[in-house]
Formats: C-alpha cells, sequence, structure tokens
C-alpha cells in the first residue's frame, strides 16, 4: 500500500468515526422530515369548510380583529399567509419588548381564509418540540442545544464531506481487481460488508455530499441573517425612514398592506407580513415577505416595505448572493423540489446512507478486534509473532 493511499485511508477511517454517530442521528431524523408535510397532515389534519374552489378570502383584517378579541392584552407581530392550504396564522406576543428578549414568547391564531372560521390556538413556540416533526426538527439542526448545537452539526457535516471525498479517493485502488459492484459472497461476513460498504458508498456519494453541503450551509442560515439584518437591513430601514414630523400612529391595515404589495409586485407571493414595530421588521413599516411563482423562485425570498401611513410600497430589498445561496440549499437538503417523488428518492437514499454508516462503523470495530486480538497472541510465550 502506497503512503499517498495509507494517508487517505487515515483521513477516512477517523473522519468517518468522527462523525459517524451524529450522522446516523441526523440520518434518522431527517428521514421523517422529507415527508414532515404529510405526517403533520395526518397527526394532526386540518378540517375546512365546504367551499367552492374559487372562493374568495376573507379580510386580513377581519381576522386581525378576531385575534385581538381573543387576546385583547397581546399585539399582532405578524401574519403567515399559507400558499398550499386556505389558512392564515397570526402571531401575536404579549408585547414587542418581550419578543424581543425572547423568540418563544409567540403564540398563534390559525383560521381558516375562505370563511374567517377559528381553527386552532397554538401555544407558544417553546412548545414546538412537543411536536414530532417539532422534535424530529430540533435534533436534526441543533441537537437541541441552540446554536452551539447549529455549528457543532455544521462542522459534522464538513467533516462527513471529508469522509465520503476521501472514501472516492479510496475507492479506485480498492476497486482495482474486482468488477464494479462486486460482491464476494464466498469470503467471510467481513469481506462481505466491506464490498457492500464501497458499493453503497459509491452509488451515494453524489447525493451524500450534496447532503453534507446544504446541511453544513443551513447550519449558517441564524449568524449570517442576524449579521445581514445588522450591516444591511437595519442602514437600509434608516435611510427609508419617514420624517420626524411624518411619524405617527400606524393608520394602514393589514389588507390594506397585502394589497398595496400585490399591486406592486403581481409575479410574487406573499407569504407574511409583520406588523410595525415588530423587532424583526421596521419601525415605521410593514415587512412583507415574497417569493416567485416559478420552481426555482419559489425559494427565493424577497422583503418589501410598506408604508404603516400611506400605505404605499416604498422598497424591497434584495438579499445578498450568500443568503440567496441558503434559501436554495435548505429545500435541497430535504428533497423539496420535485413533489412526493423526489421525497421517495431522498428517503431511499437516505436510508441506504444509513446502511453506509452502520457497515463502516461494523467494520471498524471488526478491524479492531482482530488487530487486538493479533496483539494478544503476539504477546503470549509461544503465540504467533
Amino acid at each position: 500500500m502506497s503512503l499517498s493511499v495509507r494517508r487517505w485511508s487515515a483521513i477516512h477511517r477517523w473522519s468517518s468515526i468522527a462523525c459517524t454517530a451524529f450522522l446516523l442521528l441526523l440520518c434518522m431524523t431527517g428521514l421523517p422530515l422529507v415527508f414532515h408535510d404529510e405526517i403533520d397532515a395526518w397527526l394532526a389534519p386540518h378540517h375546512y369548510a365546504a367551499m367552492p374552489a374559487d372562493t374568495p378570502p376573507v379580510s386580513l383584517d377581519t381576522l386581525a380583529d378576531t385575534a385581538r378579541q381573543r387576546y385583547p392584552h397581546d399585539v399582532i407581530a405578524s401574519m403567515q399567509l399559507d400558499d398550499d392550504e386556505p389558512q392564515v396564522v397570526v402571531w401575536m406576543v404579549p408585547s414587542f419588548a418581550a419578543m424581543k428578549a425572547d423568540f418563544t414568547v409567540m403564540h398563534a391564531v390559525r383560521f381558516d381564509s375562505r370563511s374567517g372560521a377559528l381553527l386552532q390556538a397554538l401555544p407558544s413556540r417553546a412548545s414546538e418540540t412537543g411536536t414530532f416533526t417539532g422534535l424530529m426538527l430540533a435534533l436534526h439542526t441543533s441537537l437541541m442545544q441552540g446554536a452551539m448545537g447549529e455549528w457543532f452539526l455544521g462542522a459534522m457535516g464538513l467533516v462527513f464531506v471529508l469522509a465520503v471525498v476521501s472514501g472516492v479517493v479510496l475507492y479506485a485502488p480498492f476497486m482495482k481487481r474486482l468488477r464494479f459492484g462486486t460482491v464476494r459472497h464466498d469470503k467471510s461476513a467481513r469481506t462481505r460488508w466491506l464490498d457492500l460498504h464501497n458499493l453503497l458508498g459509491i452509488c451515494t456519494v453524489a447525493w451524500a455530499v450534496v447532503v453534507g453541503l446544504t446541511g453544513a450551509m443551513n447550519e449558517l442560515s441564524t449568524p449570517l441573517f442576524q449579521a445581514w439584518q445588522q450591516h444591511d437591513v437595519q442602514p437600509f430601514l434608516a435611510t427609508h425612514a419617514p420624517p420626524s414630523d411624518e411619524r405617527g400612529s400606524v393608520t394602514t391595515s393589514f389588507q390594506q398592506a397585502l394589497d398595496s404589495t400585490r399591486h406592486a409586485a403581481p409575479g410574487m407571493t406573499i407569504l407574511s407580513i409583520a406588523y410595525p414595530g415588530n423587532p424583526f421588521g421596521s419601525p415605521y413599516h410593514y415587512l412583507a415577505w415574497m417569493q416567485g411563482n416559478e420552481p426555482l423562485t419559489s425559494h427565493l425570498l424577497t422583503p418589501a416595505l410598506i408604508d404603516a401611513r400611506t400605505g404605499a410600497v416604498t422598497a424591497t430589498l434584495r438579499m445578498p448572493w450568500y443568503l440567496r445561496t441558503l434559501e436554495l440549499a435548505r429545500p435541497l437538503h430535504f428533497g423539496d423540489y420535485g413533489g412526493l417523488a423526489m421525497k421517495v428518492v431522498w428517503a431511499v437514499l437516505d436510508g441506504l446512507t444509513i446502511v453506509v454508516l452502520v457497515s463502516g462503523l461494523y467494520l471498524f470495530v471488526v478491524k479492531r478486534r482482530r488487530r487486538d486480538a493479533g496483539n494478544a497472541a503476539a504477546n503470549v510465550p509461544g503465540g504467533v509473532t
């Protein structure tokens, strides 16, 4: 074995050992997350009133009034418009100061967007892990350890990519005397598992690299969005603040803000509208988040500012390239580009990767046992040397 191959073998072995346990957890939690929409619909089905498909939605102002009547001591932080189902979710907080101090104080009221009927009162965001997919997502993204967990799993994703790349480098010299896809069934169990490990590893290599890299990128989303908000968004909002003598109470309603945004951006889908004063928005504007209607642009978000006094769209802010890359990477990580068919493919590849990880761990343990047994025999008087 050449020095180069030995070095790559050591890199592959120890990078794999370093990340295997965490990658197993990520693969096992990622599997149900691929089908999170279907699982959520099955565990908590949404029952809507039977109405004609072309029934127009009720005014957002009507939903806002109903939410305020139900929680008179809270304020509305934002409204979320579902682009898949006829529902609107109204997010509420005790105050914007409380929201800034602790994001999990948010709670929500879910409405049928066509009838205006109250469907469900959702608890605070602190209880999101109470659902099955919420728990899986918390484990998958941060091990339920917040920012430190996100950074750690991001590093594990990069280590996993290193393990995959080193495995590819080793595959060519290993298969030099074997036909592609060979599994030597006439050999020992360890040899059969080695052949299977190599076969499944090379067959899933492209998917593994894509998922590993996009997973690591997704873990960077929180600090990068915070940096963008601090260095780009806040200065941008400051330049679009109205003169001090024109600042006053909010006179534009949610529905007016929605209508203005639709008129200014007819080819976009509005996903949410944040109320003026929201700590994640603008003190003097509604902040609407939009996405395109094409397969690619549907995963790219664009924020728009709507003047709280005049109701006019005053500006749109284009996110920097690195955040747009993150927005494209997130759905690719979970196979959310091609409908159910792509999700099934992602699930199969996820399952095969679990086999690769488990077989790699098995091969490492067996090799260590053989080496320890050989060392023990060598140390016995009269033993094999």
